[in-house]
């Protein structure tokens, strides 16, 4: 997953191009989904902090900026879909359900710190390297994305649950072509 593509018109990349950059790095089976920067591909490499440098130092090289790039396997996102804290509640709007896919959890004071935030019915909930975030009115106002933002002091980059699962479904797919 790509961090900061596509959005409000800036670092602009069309995603054909973009697969025909990971193809070019020699990553198999790629495919994207939606114009966010959402990238499902085989890999033989073991090291994945070392591929992620390598996709961030080719989109530099070929569109002139570096987003963080962002990997999770196909075993990472089930555990994802697994951990949902949302799963058995009722009412929950999917497209205003977000999961912020970080680089590393945060630290244990950080996390308390985003779990004592309250606000009219939004919710955060930590789990590993992610951090599952409902916004019942959206987030385009919310006071709780304002306050994990200043609390995390890190980059991640968030998907809403319909495209979190959709990943999850090409990602199963893939592992399933020989």
């Amino acid at each position: 997953m790509l961090r900061g593509v596509n959005v409000v018109g800036r670092n602009k990349i069309k995603m054909d191009v973009l697969r025909d950059l990971y193809v070019s790095l020699g990553l198999l089976e790629v495919q994207t989904h939606v114009q966010s920067g959402n990238v499902v591909f085989k890999t033989k490499a073991k090291d994945l902090a070392t591929l992620a440098k390598q996709i961030e130092d080719a989109i530099e090289r070929k569109f002139g900026f570096r987003p963080s790039v962002l990997l999770r396997t196909t075993s990472e996102l089930r555990d994802v879909v697994a951990r949902n804290p949302f799963a058995n509640r009722t009412g929950i709007d999917n497209s205003k359900f977000l999961v912020t896919f970080l680089a590393t959890a945060p630290r244990p004071e950080v996390r308390d710190e985003l779990v004592k935030v309250k606000t009219a019915g939004e919710e955060v909930h930590v789990g590993g390297c992610e951090l599952y975030i409902y916004f019942p009115d959206g987030m385009g106002r919310s006071k709780l994305w304002r306050a994990i933002e200043r609390t995390l002091k890190k980059s991640g980059t968030g998907r809403n649950w319909n495209t979190v699962t959709k990943l999850l479904e090409i990602a199963e797919h893939l592992e399933r072509v020989r």
